[in-house]
């Protein structure tokens, strides 16, 4: 089978964030695929040290205008979007005031990382989801990239596991050393439940929200699982083990990790 449409879901992308691993594969990446001939969407949160006057941003009035509810308080959704030129690809944004209007990404200008970084990431989340609907395009595959796109395969598994528009997508999810030191807000797995996951999807993440715990949980709901690092958390890497019946693809050069993910798209689309 052929996976046609490709959805990435980025944490980071240059250059509206300054290089960093993730960031540049989710610049290169996309546009690699398409030039192999498939078909891409592309999005990343807009967090509020993306400069929309120089990267050229505009609101897609059509997209925006729906309300998520997290924790009982609605959150606006505004969808932004900018192209790449040398790219021939557009990049759909994330916006929302509550949690991206800061003038950085995940931590403060203390170093500190905010306190409510799990609603920023169910946020993102269902945000994508939302607008993948909402443009009527149908991905094959779901490639995740940093831990602010964990918690895809849980909402794809579980709240729109009856969705025409996503429930037979795959899930792959690259593992990147992007860990965050302080958990993530004990309340998360509460969140989830209210979201319809089941107990036993957040039974783990009760006990542990860390960037290790929240890593586990994205890669029980992968289709497939990819090494982005050169060196990622053992504890990870352990767990990876474990699931012997999920296709795994190890750390990819950049000379080659094109063509190997591009490969390894088909090869989670064959698996059962």
């Amino acid at each position: 089978m052929d996976a046609k449409k490709i959805l990435f879901i980025a944490q980071e992308i240059t250059p509206y964030l300054p290089e960093s691993e993730i960031a540049t594969i989710c610049r290169n990446l996309p546009q690699g695929i398409q030039e192999r001939g498939r078909e891409i969407r592309t999005f990343m949160p807009k967090f509020g040290n993306i400069n929309e006057r120089r990267n050229q941003l505009h609101e897609v009035i059509r997209l925006s205008g729906m309300n998520l509810i997290i924790d009982d308080t609605d959150h606006p959704l505004i969808i932004k979007v900018a192209s790449i030129q040398a790219a021939r690809m557009q990049v759909y944004f994330i916006d929302n005031d509550d949690y991206f209007q800061r003038k950085s990404t995940i931590v403060d200008e203390n170093g500190n990382e905010y306190e409510d970084n799990d609603e920023r990431s169910i946020f993102y989340v269902r945000g994508v989801i939302e607008t993948v609907k909402k443009l009527r395009w149908i991905p094959d595959v779901i490639h995740c990239h940093g831990w602010m796109s964990a918690l895809t395969g849980l909402y794809i598994k579980r709240m729109y596991a009856d969705d025409p528009c996503v429930r037979n997508a795959k899930i792959v999810y690259s593992v990147y050393n992007d860990d965050f030191k302080k958990p993530l807000a004990q309340s998360l797995a509460d969140k989830l439940i209210m979201d319809q996951a089941q107990e036993a999807d957040v039974e783990n993440l009760r006990k542990d929200t860390s960037f290790v715990g929240l890593s586990k949980l994205a890669i029980d709901f992968a289709d497939g699982v990819i090494q982005g690092s050169e060196t990622i958390h053992p504890d990870i890497m352990k767990y990876i083990e474990t699931k012997s019946d999920t296709p795994f693809l190890p750390y990819q050069s950049p000379e080659t990790y094109m063509d190997e993910f591009n490969k390894f798209y088909d090869v989670v689309l064959e698996s059962k």
